[in-house]
């Protein structure tokens, strides 16, 4: 009796080990199947304050990275749930991000928004460990995100967040819960005109001509914003957008045409390293660009690397 006992227990044994053995790889492989796939292709995760700032900043060069098959994935670091004129909160949050998932999907790309106030952005460790975390999930080759010396809080915090990152993503012990990257990224802060204390000195800039409209296409997605702070420049009213298509069309071209002016000024700005980058008469043609600034922290790529990690013949 106690020999069948034994077998018995055995048995049960067994069965519980590969049930647990068969429920751990199930969970490896659902952990891992929003990961991308060790296929060759550049990895890259581009951090925004807001449900857009990505968009506007990086998406036209994340639209050129995709069409080569690269795996770019676009976070707002928080929700966005004060930024319009008359709805906040919870209802907000929720169509924001739905808005920056359709324009992902314009892109050909991943998004995440961080269920973080808009505004209440803090430095924490917590939040650390959140981008650490991130950023090892995605097995990023290149992080971008804001330079510290920025107007809005979430912003800098923001920036400051994802320099505190780096290094720490190498670092086995620190998040042991994620494997470390066994090479640091490269790091790059996104645009901005801010002179104090230093101004934005731009390592690379990418033509995003070929791929301006579809980068329209993803910021007309973003309808909240439209209808709110881009129409009127403050949080005082909403100026809905048209449902007739003549009047709809019209409002679509009048944001294009906002976007495409600043995306104009950067190629303007940064005229000279355009034609450094495509040569004379390439460079003299680029209409629309964005620019990227080299964070000291991250690995720091050779100046011929650096232009071969971004899509740059593509971009023309």
């Amino acid at each position: 009796m106690r020999t069948k006992a034994r077998t018995a227990m055995t048995s049960l044994l067994c069965v519980l080990t590969m049930a647990m053995f068969g429920a751990a790889k199930t969970s490896l492989a659902s952990e891992q199947a929003g990961r991308p796939a060790d296929d060759g292709k550049l990895r890259i995760i581009v951090f925004g304050a807001h449900p857009d700032d990505c968009e506007i900043k990086a998406g036209g060069t994340a639209a050129l990275w995709a069409a080569q098959g690269h795996h770019v994935k676009f976070v707002s670091t928080t929700n966005g749930d004060i930024g319009h004129a008359a709805i906040a909160g919870g209802p907000l949050a929720k169509r924001r991000t739905a808005e920056v998932h359709e324009a992902g999907k314009t892109l050909g790309i991943e998004c995440e928004v961080l269920d973080i106030h808009d505004g209440e952005l803090m430095p924490t460790l917590e939040n650390r460990k959140t981008f650490v975390r991130l950023i090892r999930e995605w097995k990023a080759d290149i992080v971008m995100g804001h330079r510290p010396n920025d107007y809005h809080p979430d912003h800098r915090y923001t920036g400051i967040l994802m320099q505190d990152a780096a290094y720490m993503v190498t670092v086995a012990f620190f998040c042991p819960d994620v494997p470390q990257l066994a090479k640091n990224p490269v790091f790059l802060y996104l645009s901005d005109n801010f002179q104090k204390p230093n101004p934005f000195d731009p390592a690379i800039v990418v033509g995003i001509d070929s791929v301006y409209k579809k980068k329209m296409d993803a910021i007309w997605k973003l309808e909240s914003q439209i209808e709110s702070l881009w129409a009127t420049g403050d949080f005082e009213k909403v100026v809905p957008v048209p449902t007739d298509p003549a009047a709809r069309e019209q409002r679509r071209r009048q944001v294009a045409e906002r976007f495409a002016a600043r995306d104009r000024r950067v190629a303007d700005k940064y005229r000279g390293q355009l034609t450094d980058v495509y040569g004379p008469e390439k460079g003299a043609a680029v209409k629309c660009a964005e620019a990227f600034e080299l964070c000291e922290y991250g690995r720091q790529p050779s100046p011929e690397e650096l232009k071969a990690l971004f899509p740059i013949q593509a971009g023309q």
